[in-house]
């Protein structure tokens, strides 16, 4: 539980890094966060000397394809969201980590098999009506936030049932999609479109940094993803979408009034309902717990 809320807490917190980088277009800011990523973690591996497990992960087909499935949602779920900050988002961002916790239930249900009890089952219920009011209110279908919690919780999942531990799996991810993120480098710096030779020095120094500050809350969810139900997963997930709405409203004066607020709240709610029963059944079966040992 402890790394699953430190790495929403510092995701949560991104907004602010982002921002700082808005001259940058969101896809190149994504190809530097793989990149220095995978620079990071290969110091750690090197410094660990953890290498052995590479090999034996490379000779398995289907565990390099699942990895280089969560690394293109990961990486789509990354463009789509670093655009959506610079572009006065947040708060849709906001949403779409208020929905994956409900939609890491429901693909729990749907993919693992966890059975949904009928509380969760009304706050999935209570979740997809706040969709169809905001559809309906607003107009147009609230893709941003649906495309970010699909994704993520896709991501979760994948990582749920991953054979490599946390380290090993996100270093997976980045040496998959380095070719790829070479090939989009090389191309840039030939046409003299390199946006990390062409930043001023400061903001190269924050593009560098997105590979620890990408790395680290990754790290820390795939730690918790292998150590706790994908249901309490999903619960810690919302410290996060907080914080990005807080950031998005109050610093930042996107808009939050009129249907919009309604939407959330109905979300809310749903969170609310979610997470007050699965907080009283874990009281209830720690209770029956310390009475067993007694």
């Amino acid at each position: 539980m402890l790394y699953a809320v430190s790495a929403s807490v510092l995701w949560g917190l991104f907004p602010l890094y982002f921002k700082l980088l808005r001259e940058i277009p969101s896809f190149d800011i994504v190809v530097h966060r793989l990149f220095w990523s995978f620079v990071f973690l290969a110091g750690v591996l090197l410094w660990r000397r953890q290498w052995t497990w590479l090999g034996q992960a490379l000779r398995r087909p289907l565990v390099v394809l699942s990895f280089l499935l969560s690394a293109l949602l990961l990486s789509g779920n990354w463009t789509l969201y670093v655009w959506a900050v610079n572009d006065g988002r947040i708060v849709d961002t906001s949403l779409g980590y208020f929905m994956s916790p409900l939609m890491s239930v429901f693909m729990g249900y749907l993919i693992l098999k966890e059975r949904m009890r009928p509380l969760q089952w009304l706050a999935v219920s209570m979740a997809l009506a706040a969709v169809l009011w905001l559809t309906v209110a607003n107009g147009s279908l609230p893709w941003i936030s649906l495309v970010i919690a699909t994704t993520f919780a896709l991501y979760g999942l994948l990582r749920k049932i991953a054979h490599l531990g946390a380290l090993e799996g996100l270093s997976m991810e980045t040496l998959l999609m380095l070719p790829l993120v070479l090939l989009v480098l090389g191309v840039d710096s030939w046409r003299g479109s390199n946006s990390f030779t062409g930043a001023p020095a400061g903001v190269q120094v924050l593009l560098a940094l997105a590979g620890p500050i990408t790395a680290v809350p990754l790290l820390l969810f795939a730690q918790g993803a292998r150590r706790i139900p994908l249901s309490m997963l999903g619960l810690m997930q919302y410290i996060s979408p907080t914080i990005q709405l807080l950031t998005g409203v109050l610093l930042y004066d996107e808009p939050f009034t009129g249907n919009r607020a309604i939407g959330f709240c109905v979300i809310w709610l749903a969170l609310a309902v979610y997470s007050a029963e699965g907080l009283w059944r874990f009281w209830r079966a720690r209770a029956e717990s310390t009475a067993g040992s007694t």
